[in-house]
């Protein structure tokens, strides 16, 4: 076994590890960015964002692995699967969906998230941060809305031309 070697020095304590770690997977962290490119995008007409349906919210729920892993909130898709199937459970998720996108707001317990190293397949050695791949597990009810507010946003962004094809 092999220590992680950070700046040449091993890792021997949890926090000279995490030091490594994070420096290693947020390099772009304070990177400066250009934000005048966006004076050069042309102003689209407003559109108005209808609430989620259940039909929506459904189809969103069914592409859900259940053999993913929980985050932070333990819940996995199977059980959130479960509990939605009750129509009242599904109607209140959907309001809360909906009043994030009305206020926007995004809840705290949302962004909790956990992080699991992994190890990179067939690597010589083991010893630099970036042999392994950083995986951030999120709650899964935050995962579900943010997902069908993404196919949302696909679908809205194509079919208005938004986005330059290539």
């Amino acid at each position: 076994m092999e220590a992680i070697k950070y700046n040449n020095q091993p890792c021997l304590s949890l926090d000279s590890l995490w030091n490594a770690l994070y420096s290693s997977f947020n390099t772009v962290l304070h990177c400066q960015v250009d934000t005048n490119i966006l004076n050069e995008i042309e102003n689209k007409q407003m559109s108005t964002w209808a609430p989620f349906s259940k039909k929506e919210f459904n189809i969103a729920l069914g592409s859900c692995n259940n053999s993913s892993t929980s985050g932070p909130d333990k819940l996995l898709w199977e059980h959130l699967k479960s509990i939605l199937s009750d129509k009242v459970c599904i109607t209140r998720v959907i309001k809360i969906a909906n009043v994030c996108i009305d206020l926007g707001y995004w809840p705290n317990h949302f962004k909790l998230s956990s992080m699991v190293i992994i190890p990179k397949p067939n690597k010589p050695s083991y010893d630099l941060p970036k042999s392994f791949y950083p995986i951030v597990l999120l709650n899964t009810l935050g995962k579900l809305i943010e997902k069908f507010i993404g196919e949302r946003l696909q679908f809205h962004v194509v079919s208005n031309n938004f986005i330059h094809p290539s």
